[in-house]
């Protein structure tokens, strides 16, 4: 079980860069991901949300900064941790069957032999099948299933659903967060299918250019920002700007108020769509982290630095 003392997932000021001359994929991510959460993982092509999961699965070691998981290092939290890449690669030779048996036989101890098998049952899949028979979404399927049956304390799914159609879809998201409540797993989920983020995820991290850009509580993130609309003469200095417009004599906007606002102001809370696309479409937006004890951290190694 999850231990709830520990941050699932803690990082500081934590980089990575392919080669002495390569570009940086990440520098400077700091974030905090408590146990037990279901964590979206957002951001554009190349923001680094790839490289992000496979140092949390111990496949890449940093090139700087800090990473923990699970309490310690990535390469020893591994055997606690399930993790599905963007290619879910298997072993094409090898039936479905065979494959469930190689995972019991790497994870002695651990392996939920009832959950995978149950997970490739609702699929209708043949355990006789070869892996290179299936299709895109039998394959997601069986992978899901040789990483939820390892029991991981923290799993990470990268684009885990992007080949699934809706009905599938649905499904398997609800096997995932039923495991979630029933085992205290922590999930880390990238996708780009925002709608079924908002559904299901209960924590954020926004990736852009390498750096997060937001982390924390999806209600607190949210919570943070406000939407306003005003007379176009209207100022807005005093509060955090994220994005603003205006449209004949009115002043829309996405903000993190610094106090109270006018009266006279239209104020709502923002959808979690509009508060990610307004972060996305405005990558100079200040970052912001729900993590009182690692926005301490931040501003402190900003302004050392």
């Amino acid at each position: 079980m999850t231990t709830h003392t520990t941050a699932a997932i803690e990082a500081v000021a934590l980089g990575k860069r392919f080669g002495r001359r390569g570009g940086w994929a990440l520098r400077g991510c700091a974030f905090r991901l408590p146990p037990g959460r279901v964590c979206a993982v957002v951001g554009p092509n190349g923001a680094g949300k790839s490289t992000l999961l496979s140092l949390t699965a111990g496949l890449l070691a940093p090139t700087e900064g800090a990473l923990t998981v699970l309490g310690t290092d990535p390469a020893r939290a591994r055997p606690r941790v399930g993790h599905v890449a963007q290619n879910k690669p298997l072993y094409p030779q090898l039936t479905i069957a065979e494959t469930l048996r190689m995972g019991a036989d790497l994870n002695p101890g651990y392996w939920d032999a009832a959950t995978a098998e149950r997970i490739v049952a609702a699929g209708d899949l043949d355990p006789g099948a070869r892996v290179r028979s299936l299709s895109g979404g039998q394959h997601t399927r069986v992978a899901l299933a040789l990483a939820l049956g390892k029991q991981p304390e923290l799993l990470l799914l990268d684009e885990p659903m992007a080949d699934l159609d809706p009905l599938a879809r649905h499904e398997l998201m609800g096997t995932l967060m039923g495991h979630s409540a029933q085992h205290g797993t922590t999930i880390v989920m990238s996708s780009h299918v925002i709608a079924e983020l908002e559904d299901s995820c209960d924590h954020l991290l926004l990736v852009g250019d390498g750096r997060i850009r937001l982390a924390g509580g999806i209600d607190e993130l949210l919570a943070a920002h406000t939407r306003v609309s005003a007379p176009e003469s209207a100022e807005l200095g005093a509060h955090t700007v994220v994005e603003s417009r205006i449209a004949g004599r009115q002043l829309t906007a996405l903000i993190r108020p610094a106090g109270p606002l006018p009266a006279d102001w239209r104020t709502g809370a923002p959808r979690l769509e509009e508060l990610l696309l307004a972060h996305l479409r405005n990558p100079d937006a200040p970052a912001l982290t729900t993590d009182q004890e690692m926005q301490v951290a931040q501003e402190t190694e900003e302004t050392a630095a």
